[in-house]
């Protein structure tokens, strides 16, 4: 197979779809990754992803992103970056220094701003009224204000046999001001080799890191096992370990591809949406779960693809 990308959640499609033409024409994975996520963090009703991103508990923006060529292994990222957009862009960019390739806060943001990238306020009303809502609820209802935590990661294989993988988030909603979970972090949120292929992780962070669950499924592949079975692998042993230490764990999803364009998925939760497209295969919604250890998917029915698009833009209200 020529070229192939897969991405976690329904939220990738559209940019996933943009960048199959970049790689049908002969286009490079990098390119592809860094086009695909800035879709996806232009748009204001993907609540957990760049503008309109989910805020922490000030009501504040925090972004984290991350970007890794499979070719050299280099990667960059940035963790607690406000008011800039399009964090992919600043990592790719960072990927590329020999020093200082992990920025965070501050630090993140003065080499944005002297690398000109493009500054602008990332909380929209949208972000703010659901901020509003669920600081209420905590309040009146006891809710955990920590719900809501959807990374896009998205991995491209080129015609070339180069591999590239990217992150982009807000992170866990109303999160502790500086708080970074897995996205940023190389072997946890992401990581990718081209000789071997690349995953990309989404959920609660502070467990992912636990198990450096992105790094573990490249080396199961590695070791000659198909996408499919090292992200099932990968994953239930890891939550067979956190369960016999009597911890809680919460929820992990994976999507993994190799150097030949075979993906996998892996999840612990009902309806994990992911999006796969290559040479053969036109860009596609695929919604999967777990039955005992093992991961099955279909493709999203219209219904389900209706549903998806009236909730995200679903009109909200605080009075």
């Amino acid at each position: 197979m020529k070229w192939a990308m897969v991405a976690t959640w329904r939220m990738a499609f559209e940019g996933v779809e943009k960048a199959s033409e970049i790689l049908s024409v002969g286009g490079n994975s990098k390119d592809a990754i860094e086009e695909s996520i800035k879709m996806v963090e232009d748009y204001p009703f993907y609540k957990s992803v760049g503008y309109g991103g989910l805020p922490n508990e000030h009501c504040e923006v925090e972004l984290d992103g991350a970007f890794m060529d499979g070719d050299t292994l280099s990667f960059g990222a940035i963790g607690g970056i406000k008011d800039f957009k399009n964090p992919i862009s600043i990592a790719r960019k960072l990927s590329m220094e020999r020093f200082n390739c992990f920025l965070v806060g501050k630090g993140a943001e003065e080499y944005a701003k002297q690398n000109g990238f493009e500054q602008r306020p990332m909380l929209t009303k949208r972000a703010e009224t659901h901020y509003k809502i669920r600081k209420r609820d905590i309040e009146e209802k006891g809710l955990s204000p920590y719900d809501g935590h959807d990374t896009v990661g998205i991995i491209a294989l080129d015609s070339l046999k180069s591999m590239t993988v990217g992150t982009s988030t807000s992170g866990l909603f109303m999160k502790k001001r500086g708080r970074v979970g897995d996205s940023p972090v190389s072997g946890s949120g992401f990581y990718v080799d081209s000789e071997v292929g690349g995953a990309t992780a989404t959920g609660l962070g502070e467990d992912i890191m636990k198990g450096c669950l992105s790094y573990e499924i490249v080396r199961l592949m590695a070791e000659g096992l198909s996408p499919q079975k090292a992200a099932d692998k990968a994953l239930n042993e890891f939550i067979r370990r956190i369960k016999a230490k009597g911890s809680k764990i919460g929820e992990i999803s994976i999507v993994a591809l190799n150097n030949q364009g075979e993906f996998g998925v892996a999840t612990n939760i009902k309806n994990f949406s992911f999006v796969y497209s290559s040479e053969k295969h036109k860009t596609t919604v695929y919604v999967c779960e777990n039955h005992e250890g093992e991961t099955t998917y279909e493709e999203a029915s219209e219904e389900w693809l209706e549903a998806y698009s009236k909730r995200i833009k679903e009109e909200l209200f605080f009075d």
